[in-house]
Formats: structure tokens, sequence, C-alpha cells
């Protein structure tokens, strides 16, 4: 099979840990007997710096042209801390998943059973914890009209949602639970916005087409609660944008590293697929970020938009067996002072790949 992926490294650590996961695809791509070509894309802050502009036309053009996007990471502290600054890397985050079409992000969260003592939970709590968060992903208040009135003294953002653009994240989300345990939670806060109760009208409308799912509803203060109290109580879960935002990295720590689950983006055009964690721009440079969340977004890349199941199966085997093996970086590591670069762990697990 020929494979047509853009890279996307982005900022901070993106770089570093994309090497490794694009030293991987090559790896398994070489094994399986499939064409892979590759062309690089700037966006972020570097994209700022050299263009003027966190997502250039020409890496929009870019992703079109591609079967899939392997994205890294963006965001540097440079923007973080000036709230004036006119244009940030973030607006080249929105700016892709708006163009490209992305209205919804699917994020698994699973344990390792080699990491559950890394867990700020108990190992009984989060033991067997298996479950994926849908987020809609272009519209909600991050979308909404935004400004200042009153000489700048007030500030407004405004969360807007469509019946369609409902109605799409919802179906994916019943699609998903059919696959799974069949069990569907729609997080809201139909008590207070408006917003909220058109989500959960639409989804009322929705769950007798899914009569073998189970549908719930919760509020999203409880749905924070449960995710702690309860992981395992979860299936799918499918809610807003910045709830999503919010619950998904709440979820992500519970596994007992951010540097470990996967993300896709998909929708009408390229899915992107990147690690959930951010730039980590204090890391950068230094060789010691966690490259398994980048190197399980290209198994999920190849699974999703190639549909190359073993290929994507060889790949978790592959670093389930690092992990296993204590082959890994300094943040998951048992003993630190036998943690292991970030290039050296991509090393190891194309060694893996190689002699199986």
């Amino acid at each position: 099979m020929k494979l047509n992926i853009a890279v996307l490294p982005g900022d901070g650590i993106g770089p570093e840990i994309m090497e490794q996961a694009l030293n991987v695809v090559k790896a398994v791509c070489q094994k399986k007997g499939h064409e892979l070509t590759y062309k690089y894309g700037i966006v972020g802050a570097c994209a700022i710096d050299q263009v003027g502009n966190p997502y250039p036309d020409d890496t929009h053009e870019l992703c079109m042209q591609s079967d899939a996007v392997l994205f890294g990471a963006i965001g540097d502290p440079k923007f973080d801390n000036d709230p004036k600054a006119k244009v940030r890397p973030e607006q080249g985050l929105l700016a892709m998943r708006k163009k490209l079409g992305l209205y919804a992000n699917i994020r698994p969260v699973e344990t390792f059973a080699s990491l559950l003592h890394k867990s700020p939970l108990r190992r009984e709590l989060v033991e067997g914890a298996d479950f994926v968060a849908i987020r809609e992903l272009t519209g909600g208040i991050y979308f909404g009209e935004k400004g200042r009135t009153d000489n700048g003294n007030t500030a407004f953002d405004t969360c807007t949602y469509t019946r369609a653009e409902v109605e799409r994240i919802l179906k994916l989300g019943y699609e998903f639970a059919m696959k799974r345990r069949k069990k569907l939670t729609v997080v809201d806060k139909a008590n207070v916005l408006e917003s909220s109760r058109l989500w959960r009208e639409v989804a009322q409308e929705m769950a007798p087409q899914y009569p073998e799912v189970t549908t719930e509803y919760m509020f999203v203060d409880n749905a924070a609660m449960q995710i702690i109290q309860w992981p395992t109580n979860f299936d799918v879960m499918v809610t807003e944008n910045m709830f999503g935002d919010i619950l998904t990295d709440e979820a992500s720590v519970i596994t007992g590293s951010m540097g470990l689950l996967p993300s896709a983006s998909v929708g009408i055009h390229t899915s992107v697929f990147e690690p959930i964690h951010g730039s980590y721009p204090q890391a950068a440079g230094k060789n010691i970020a966690n490259p398994l969340a980048t190197i399980l977004s290209a198994a999920m890349m190849l699974e999703s938009a190639f549909n190359l199941m073993d290929e994507g199966a060889l790949i978790r085997e592959a670093v389930a067996a690092s992990m296993t093996a204590q082959a890994v970086t300094i943040d998951i590591a048992d003993n630190k002072d036998k943690a292991l670069s970030t290039s050296a762990v991509g090393e190891w697990i194309v060694n893996y790949i190689n002699k199986k």
C-alpha cells in the first residue's frame, strides 16, 4: 500500500517525539512492504516566527493533499506570557481544525498494567479503566463570537451550537458505542446552559435510534468527579468542545502519564493524529521527552486512516513491551538512573519491530 502523510512536528518537544514516531512508521512500512512518502509542514509558534501565520496556506494545502496528518505539539511560553499578543500558536490549531473540518476529537483512555502504580488513583479504582472520550472540536465557546467592550474592561466569549453540529458528533458517539460495550454518556450542563439543553434535547431524540445502547446523561461537574471516583464505569463519553478539553486532560492523568495517550481528530477532510500532551517547552532539545503517545498516535493513524490493523497492533505490542522492559523515559521510569532518552526509546521500539 502507498501511504502519503503530512508531518507537522510543531513546537517544543514536537520535533523530537515526531522523529521517533516517524522512525517507527518507517520500520513498520519496510517490514510489511508498504511505500511511505511524507512531507514536512510548519505550524504553531515556529510558523509564526517564520512566516507570521500559525497555520500557513502551504501547510493547509499539504494537509489537504495527504492521506493523513501526523502532528506533534504547539505552544511557546513567549506567547503564553503575553496576553496582548495578536497572533498565537493555538490559533493555528483552531484554524487547522476549522479548515480541515475536524469536528471530532477521539481520545482513548486506557490503563497499562505495568504503570498502574504510577496512577494518582488507587490501583483498585483505575485497573481496567478503558473508555473513549469524543469531544466536539469546531463549535462552542472556542469558535463563538468574542470580544471586549467598555474600553476593554468587559470581555465576552459566546458558546454557540447548531442542531446539525450536535447531531453529527452524537452519531459518531453512538457508532463508537455500538462497537464497544454499548453505553454512551452524554456530558453537558443542561441545568444552566441553553446550548447544553440543545445537546440533551437532540440526544434524547436520537437515543431511540440506537436501542442497543444505554444512554446516560451527566452534568459536567458530576462527570469530572466520576472520572476520578469510578473511571471503569465509562465506555464512550461525548461532550462539547470546552468541556471535552478539560475532561480529557483530567482523564489522561489517571493512566499514570499524559505521555502515553494518543488521539485522532476526524471530520470532513484529512484526519489528524496527535499525542494529547502539549509542547513541554521546558524539555525541548534535552532528549528526555516521552515519545510513546506520538508513537501510539502513529499506530492509530495506520489503523484508522489506512485500515492497517496488523501494523497498528505491532506498534502497540512494541510499546507495551518497552514499558514492561522499563525501556522508557524518565517520567515513567521506576529507576530514574536507568531511564532512556527520547531517541533511545524510539530505537528500542524500532529494534523490537525489526526482530518480529
